[in-house]
């Protein structure tokens, strides 16, 4: 939320749209760690467990996105565990997200510890093809079917190609020739260098 403010100060564009944020309940880490086949203790939990916590960023454009994952990396006290780019290269159902676990420092009573913490980040536009995917496959009554997940596929694509689009617009316009002069966007949207 601090780089959400910096930037919209410095810039004049604010990069995050919101911010979600969850823990796992206990329930979901037994269940995790049992359907992994290890043994269900805290040690364990804590090893290799890298969602207990949850931070999901959504951002305008494609390129907010790279913004704040750079960001966020260039802090002195985040540590990048692991990357996936489902952005560049989307899951076989079309999910598109930029997931990142980072060891973040947090400071209890007793002292600092570590905690490992997944953070997502995507567009406006892939948090809704994942939300309604979600909502389709999982929480409907209906038989969800191979030709479903297709069309799901398709509407993936077609939200990209929208994302896609929302960038040249904005870079074309004049918030886009604000963010390009100071040299925030000088990159294609389709390159991650984090």
């Amino acid at each position: 939320q601090t780089l959400d403010s910096e930037f919209s100060i410095k810039h004049q564009h604010n990069p995050i749209h919101h911010i979600e944020t969850r823990v796992k309940s206990l329930n979901s880490i037994v269940k995790k760690l049992h359907d992994t086949g290890i043994p269900i203790s805290m040690d364990n939990a804590k090893k290799n467990l890298h969602d207990i916590a949850g931070v999901r960023v959504v951002c305008s454009f494609p390129e907010d996105v790279r913004t704040i994952a750079k960001a966020l990396l260039s802090q002195d006290d985040i540590i990048l565990i692991e990357k996936k780019d489902y952005i560049l290269n989307p899951k076989q159902n079309g999910y598109r997200s930029l997931h990142l676990i980072v060891s973040i420092p947090i400071y209890l009573a007793n002292g600092k510890r570590e905690m490992k913490v997944e953070v997502q980040l995507r567009t406006i536009a892939m948090d809704m093809w994942a939300s309604l995917e979600h909502e389709l496959r999982y929480k409907s009554d209906r038989n969800f079917s191979d030709s479903d997940a297709a069309r799901l596929r398709l509407c993936s694509e077609a939200i990209s190609e929208i994302d896609r689009e929302m960038q040249r617009i904005c870079a074309g316009g004049t918030l886009g020739k604000i963010m390009y002069a100071e040299g925030e966007y000088n990159h294609p949207i389709d390159v991650w260098d984090i």
